[in-house]
């Protein structure tokens, strides 16, 4: 129940979301298709009713609420606030780069000015700061409440805080089941937001796709989420259900070759694979068109300032079969192509059509199927030769894909090609920090086509984030974490 832990996931990310508020949130937008969206332009208070940024840049100063409370009744102050910040610096690994995204990565930038203004100093001017400060890491927790769970070995009370409520947010946990059932009441005294017209949300996990695809058929359940592709498609055709589906923002998922083993380390070996990948079949045939093509672009044109680009090929074999001669393996060779066996329901098949494909190549794969559990540890190991992998952005910018996937400053857990180009990462760092509109798109075309020219990632599509829902189920809004905000959703 807390993002603040290593074993965070993405229930933790949806639990979170609902308890716990955030200094600031975003403000809402609708979609070419009518879907309701959060706007990630658009800055909008939650905890801060208001807030005040220096003329350089550099200090934001934030006023809360004074009438908010946690879920125990206790006020919030400013304290709270910095102990919150503090504490996802300490916990390293994700939440602390996560931070650092927006510069937020050190506890001598935080600072109480007093019970209800909080006070962020920064070395230089970061346009991700705002922005950052609306993801599901800089919670505020009810710090006097943790305090007392904590101890000499856990001084942050990580233990206690991952299996209890400690938040302040619309909903708080009334019960929880790991692995089975959480249950969400309103908190009824919530002053930073319109009180959610939903009083109760019972969420159930169920391992069985086709059970859950069975209740909301049934009219058992009001929103199935996390449906195989072909569900999707077959319930949007038949039409009894409401399917919304929404290109996930700054997604890819992508093949990554381990640029550091070989014959990964040989560019033309990796610019043959992706001659023989089969792009049309897996967006056809194992996501049922459920997603954005991230292949066959426009070879007029130069690759666009931006992300995620589609490559500029499709599937050829006989291209692919005179790179790898010319890279000196024209019989082949033997690797392992590893994927998230939690995604197996679209990664498992997408393998296979790989396999295939590459054999006829002489590329003969062994798959590995990596347990969910242990996949961000075998990521980080970057001891895999190739992966089938994922990568959205939450903050809805170019750089900060790059940042998270190829910023060899970093060791980006993301960056499962264990690619590091020095220029690259300089770049990232203009394009991060710059002002200058010019200067900003120049240094992102420079980004782009060093990755699409140095190719240690193969893209192949954008996902639908997509959401099975009864017809009476109104108020969905699309958030860049995927989940559904029970603070919007009710019932006619």
């Amino acid at each position: 129940l807390d993002t603040m832990v290593p074993t965070a996931n993405d229930h933790s990310r949806m639990v979170v979301w609902q308890i716990y508020d955030r200094l600031v949130s975003n403000g809402e937008k609708k979609l070419a298709d009518g879907t309701v969206s959060y706007d990630a332009k658009v800055v909008t208070p939650e905890l801060a009713e208001r807030w005040d940024i220096s003329p350089d840049g550099k200090v934001y100063t934030f006023y809360l609420r004074k009438n908010a409370s946690f879920h125990d009744g206790t006020p919030v102050t400013a304290k709270d606030v910095k102990w919150s910040f503090d504490r996802a610096v300490a916990a390293g690994g994700f939440p602390a780069v996560q931070m650092a995204a927006g510069s937020l990565d050190n506890p001598a930038k935080f600072s109480v000015v007093d019970e209800h203004t909080f006070r962020i100093t920064l070395d230089k001017p970061n346009k991700l700061t705002m922005p950052d400060l609306a993801m599901p890491v800089p919670v505020i927790i009810n710090s006097e409440l943790a305090k007392k769970h904590a101890t000499a070995a856990d001084p942050w009370a990580l233990e206690w805080v991952q299996r209890n409520d400690a938040g302040g947010g619309a909903y708080q946990i009334q019960s929880w089941t790991p692995g089975q059932q959480t249950v969400f009441v309103r908190f009824d005294a919530w002053k930073s937001g319109p009180l959610p017209k939903l009083q109760k949300v019972i969420y159930r996990q169920i391992a069985s796709a086709g059970t859950r695809r069975a209740l909301i058929e049934k009219g058992d359940v009001d929103i199935s989420v996390g449906l195989p592709p072909k569900d999707y498609a077959d319930l949007a055709k038949i039409g009894k259900i409401k399917v919304v589906g929404v290109p996930v923002q700054n997604d890819l998922v992508f093949v990554d070759m381990n640029t550091k083993m070989k014959p990964f380390d040989n560019p033309k070996v990796r610019e043959a694979i992706s001659y023989a990948i089969p792009y049309k079949e897996i967006l056809a045939t194992a996501l049922y068109g459920r997603g954005v093509a991230m292949y066959d672009g426009d070879t007029a044109k130069p690759y666009a300032p931006t992300w995620p680009v589609p490559i500029k090929h499709g599937t050829d074999l006989a291209k692919a079969k005179a790179l790898l001669t010319e890279a000196g393996f024209p019989n082949g060779f033997k690797t392992t192509l590893s994927y998230d066996l939690s995604e197996a329901t679209v990664r498992e098949p997408t393998a296979i059509l790989i396999q295939e494909s590459l054999k006829k190549i002489g590329v003969e794969l062994m798959l590995e199927k990596v347990p969910g559990s242990s996949w961000f540890a075998q990521m980080a190991s970057k001891s895999m030769p190739m992966v089938i992998a994922e990568f959205y952005g939450w903050l809805d910018y170019p750089e900060y894909f790059f940042f998270w996937n190829f910023d060899g400053s970093n060791n980006a857990v993301f960056n499962t090609a264990n690619y590091v180009n020095p220029t690259l990462d300089q770049q990232i760092e203009i394009a991060r920090f710059t002002a200058d509109e010019k200067t900003y798109k120049q240094s992102m075309q420079k980004m782009v086509d060093i990755v699409m020219t140095d190719m240690p990632r193969i893209p192949l599509y954008t996902r639908f984030a997509d959401y099975a829902m009864q017809p009476n189920v109104k108020g969905f809004e699309y958030w860049f974490h995927t989940h559904p905000d029970f603070r919007k959703l009710y019932k006619e």
